[in-house]
């Protein structure tokens, strides 16, 4: 009784440790097996199998043995593919992958830094192209810490010549002729210049009216003298405490005064 008391726990110990040696064993075999079929999936250009294969032998990497070559040409040609397949995001994954394995090489690294630059200039030339949010969308496949700062760039100068255009515009409104120019001068976006080219033009148009309107003043006589500066500058700047923005205060004062707001060459002057 004791003699079989003293061999059940080997018996139990065998029982146990049986099947998961034999899972190792067989995992162990399936490991070895992987490097040749990767090689003939490679081969016959089964590209999604050499992949699978390959993923399946990267997870055993705890085993004797390596990453083959044949795997990082599956990933070489799978990236080419999707490249050319415009499936930018997945390109520049596969791609990556390849060049953090063992099986990359110089040419790997460098064709991974042309296709990133490719799609910084691809979304350079669709914002000249008037196409923010296009050129936003082309950014995205490299990743905020590689696009990131481009993309708000580009946000950054769009946003710069909106806002000039739209302050030509109001000036223009104003027949604030100089300062509409000078906003438009500021415009160095090719979309947005040609945009503004309309109120480029109306502005041009104004300068010549007031060039003309200078002209037959230095035939017939100077202009009207200016209202008191010192009295004008008190009632601006008492006006702008008030809180009122510097322009409207300039033309309440003038008016105020009996005078009118005209312009000469760049600056503005109020005149009776």
């Amino acid at each position: 009784m004791a003699l079989r008391r003293h061999r059940l726990p080997r018996f139990w110990l065998a029982f146990t440790l049986g099947p998961v040696l034999a899972l190792v064993g067989l995992v162990y075999w399936w490991e070895r097996q992987l490097p040749a079929r990767i090689q003939q999936a490679a081969d016959a250009g089964r590209l999604e199998d050499c992949l699978r294969y390959g993923d399946q032998l990267s997870a055993l990497s705890w085993l004797p043995g390596g990453v083959p070559q044949e795997q990082g040409r599956c990933r070489r040609q799978r990236a080419e593919q999707l490249w050319q397949a415009q499936r930018w995001r997945e390109a520049l994954q596969m791609q990556r992958q390849l060049v953090q394995s063992p099986a990359a090489g110089p040419a790997d690294r460098q064709r991974l830094k042309q296709w990133q630059e490719s799609l910084q200039q691809q979304a350079i030339s669709l914002f000249r192209g008037g196409d923010l949010e296009a050129a936003l969308r082309r950014l995205e496949p490299l990743g905020s810490s590689s696009a990131g700062g481009l993309a708000d760039e580009l946000r950054q100068i769009w946003e710069r010549n909106r806002l000039q255009l739209q302050r030509a515009e109001r000036l223009t409104r104003q027949a604030r002729w100089w300062e509409a120019l000078d906003s438009l001068n500021r415009i160095d976006h090719p979309w947005w210049r040609q945009r503004s080219a309309a109120v480029r033009a109306r502005v041009q148009k104004g300068l010549d009216s007031l060039e003309a309107g200078e002209k037959q003043h230095d035939v017939h006589g100077a202009l009207p003298h200016s209202v008191d500066p010192a009295r004008l500058d008190a009632l601006v700047q008492r006006r702008i405490a008030a809180g009122m923005e510097e322009w409207q205060a300039f033309e309440q004062s003038c008016r105020e005064l009996g005078g009118k707001v005209v312009e000469a060459g760049p600056d503005s002057a109020c005149q009776r």
